[in-house]
């Protein structure tokens, strides 16, 4: 992992802004939120450049601190302002070996507590999948399949069922257990077509279940989904649900002239 401060000589400048934070800080209590109390004298081009030197690098500390803050560990602002300023004066209380040692334990601090975050996370989503397929597999009219697949038709037809080898047609919406909604064709406001054997296992086998003109539910634990892979929209180790509609098999024509 890549250290999430590299402070270079730029980050002395960012003193210049420090004494303007304050005096805003200071006025804040009588200012009106939406008016902008203009301390600073911009009088040359060189100035302002600085200043927005300053504001970039604090912006960029302001992340920085932010990101462990959210894991737990706590980096306090001022001590990185004393250790800014006494840079800036040269006279700091660490040395670059010792800086250096610092921020690497940091790096080993917030992998390490993100890992062991990602690690209970990813146990807590099995957990409650495991416990949310077992009420699922109550309900009036649900079927497991020998790899754990459990569905559900909502609309029943009579029709041709696709193989992995074809191509199909489909309208659907995909949600987590809690109901967060993660895709949906409906939404994006066209149907979604692709070859059956290219996406998860979970939709190659539950599809191939499917008459055309059909509507199934179907709930499929992680490894039939993305298993222990984790993303913004679905964490590792998520049971899925989808609602899923086959319009047509795209190939159908193809296999009609094979059979003839």
């Amino acid at each position: 992992m890549k250290s999430i401060f590299k402070v270079s000589l730029l980050a002395a400048t960012v003193m210049l802004a420090v004494g303007c934070q304050k005096d805003d800080e200071t006025k804040a209590d009588a200012t009106p939120a939406t008016e902008v109390v203009k301390t600073v004298d911009f009088k040359t081009d060189d100035d302002k450049a600085a200043y927005a030197i300053g504001v970039s690098f604090a912006n960029y500390l302001n992340t920085s601190l932010d990101k462990p803050n959210e894991i737990g560990i706590n980096l306090d602002k001022e001590m990185v302002l004393k250790g800014i300023e006494h840079v800036f004066e040269g006279k700091p209380e660490l040395n670059e070996e010792e800086t250096r040692i610092a921020l690497e334990a940091l790096d080993k601090r917030v992998a390490e507590t993100m890992q062991k975050q990602s690690v209970e996370k990813a146990a807590e989503a099995k957990k409650a999948g495991d416990d949310f397929r077992a009420e699922f597999a109550k309900q009036d009219g649900v079927k497991k399949t020998d790899s754990g697949l459990l569905y559900q038709v909502v609309t029943s037809t009579k029709g041709d069922q696709p193989k992995d080898t074809d191509t199909v047609q489909v309208h659907y919406k995909g949600t987590l257990i809690d109901g967060t909604q993660f895709d949906s064709s409906y939404d994006r406001g066209e149907p979604a077509t692709f070859p059956l054997n290219r996406v998860i296992s979970g939709w190659t086998e539950g599809v191939q279940l499917m008459p055309v003109g059909s509507k199934f539910k179907f709930v499929i634990p992680p490894e039939l989904a993305y298993g222990e892979q984790d993303t913004p929209s679905i964490p590792a180790n998520s049971t899925l649900v989808f609602e899923v509609e086959l319009l047509k098999i795209d190939n159908a024509e193809e296999v009609e002239q094979a059979i003839q």
